[in-house]
C-alpha cells in the first residue's frame, strides 16, 4: 500500500504560508538533495487550490539539471477543490472536497510509490480525520518571519490528534526536518 507524506514547509515561528519568501537560505546542498529524494519517491501529488495556484507560477517552465522539474511535471497532481474547473498543469486531476476521501483511498490501494502532499490546512485535515495521512514531514526553518496573519498547518483539525516522531535529520543550516506519524487517540 502507498502512503500519503504530506510536506510543509515552517518558520520557528509557526508561519507557513508563503515559504518561497523565507526558505531558501536554508537550502544547502543536503537539503535540496532530501528534497530531490523525496520528490522522486513519489509518483503522484496532493495539493489544494491555493498550493497548486502557487505551484503553477513556476513548475509549469521551470527547468534544471537534476529533473526534478521534469519530474514534477510529468506526475499526476491531485488538486482539492470545488472552485477550480480547468486546470492548465498537465496531468491535473480536479477532485471535489466531498470525493476526495474516497479518492484518497484508491490511490493508496493503487500500486505504486509514495505519495506527496505539498502544503498545508484543509486538505491536510482531511486526510489526518479520514485516517489517509501516514506521514507530517516539517521542514522547521531556524528564522521568523512574524508580521503576518498565521495560517494554521493543521487547519480543521480536532484537538486530540496525536503523533508519534518517527524520524528527523538536521543539517548545517540549521533546518530541521521531523517526521511524525499520526497515532490513535485513546
Amino acid at each position: 500500500m502507498r502512503r500519503i507524506i504530506n510536506s510543509t514547509y515552517m518558520s520557528i515561528d509557526g508561519v507557513v504560508q508563503n515559504p518561497q519568501n523565507w526558505t531558501f537560505d536554508y537550502r544547502d546542498e543536503a537539503a535540496t538533495a532530501f528534497a530531490h529524494d523525496q520528490l522522486f519517491h513519489c509518483d503522484a501529488l496532493i495539493m489544494g487550490r491555493r498550493t497548486y495556484e502557487s505551484f503553477i507560477s513556476y513548475w509549469p517552465t521551470a527547468t534544471d539539471a537534476d529533473g526534478s522539474a521534469e519530474r514534477m511535471n510529468s506526475m499526476p497532481k491531485y488538486v482539492v477543490s470545488d472552485s477550480l474547473s480547468d486546470p492548465t498543469w498537465n496531468n491535473t486531476t480536479v477532485v471535489g472536497r466531498a470525493e476526495f476521501p474516497a479518492l484518497g483511498r484508491e490511490l493508496k490501494d493503487k500500486p505504486g510509490q509514495d505519495i506527496v502532499q505539498y502544503g498545508y490546512g484543509p486538505v491536510t485535515a482531511v486526510l489526518l480525520r479520514e485516517g489517509l495521512l501516514d506521514e507530517l514531514r516539517i521542514w522547521l526553518h531556524p528564522i521568523t518571519v512574524g508580521g503576518q496573519a498565521r495560517d494554521a498547518l493543521l487547519a480543521e483539525v480536532s484537538s486530540d490528534a496525536r503523533f508519534r516522531l518517527a524520524d528527523h535529520r538536521a543539517f548545517d543550516s540549521g533546518m530541521v526536518i521531523l517526521s511524525y506519524q499520526p497515532q490513535p487517540t485513546a
